[in-house]
């Protein structure tokens, strides 16, 4: 029963970051801006990413589940925060604001947090771990596409 009330207190927070972070975007993929950029050739197709983060999320919440089970921590609480703020922010930076060099920044610094959790507490939740890597992968592929933009534009 603990560990239900912390997937779905995790469900929650992440689903609630992932519909600000929407909302702080204002329409952001749709924009002419954003259209308009050089992308990457390999950029997925636009339904792939609310599949993509539905999916990430679950599987970061059931994750998150078991890690506060097991280490609930002032410094695990201050990750966890810091990794909400910068998924919640780069929307707002990258396609909002427009800042693309700055964007690649916030995403390069939110898959160090994430790979960092994966490290840091594999020992801790053992193959429970496992659940990070399609958010590890996504964060590589957004990462990826973010660089071109850059670089390409």
């Amino acid at each position: 029963m603990k560990l239900l009330k912390h997937i779905i207190f995790f469900l929650i927070i992440n689903f609630g970051s992932l519909a600000l972070g929407s909302w702080l975007m204002e329409n952001g993929p749709r924009t002419v801006w954003y259209q308009s950029l050089n992308q990457a050739p390999w950029t997925p197709p636009g339904w792939a990413f609310g599949i993509a983060w539905t999916f990430i999320m679950v599987c970061f919440s059931i994750y998150l589940g078991y890690l506060f089970i097991k280490a609930d921590s002032v410094k695990l609480k201050l990750a966890f925060s810091l990794q909400v703020f910068l998924n919640v922010i780069w929307n707002f930076v990258f396609f909002n604001q427009h800042l693309i060099a700055l964007g690649l920044v916030v995403i390069s610094a939110l898959t160090v947090v994430i790979f960092t959790f994966f490290f840091n507490n594999f020992k801790t939740v053992q193959n429970k771990s496992y659940l990070l890597l399609p958010y590890m992968a996504w964060l590589l592929i957004a990462t990826s596409l973010n660089a071109y933009i850059v670089l390409y534009n």
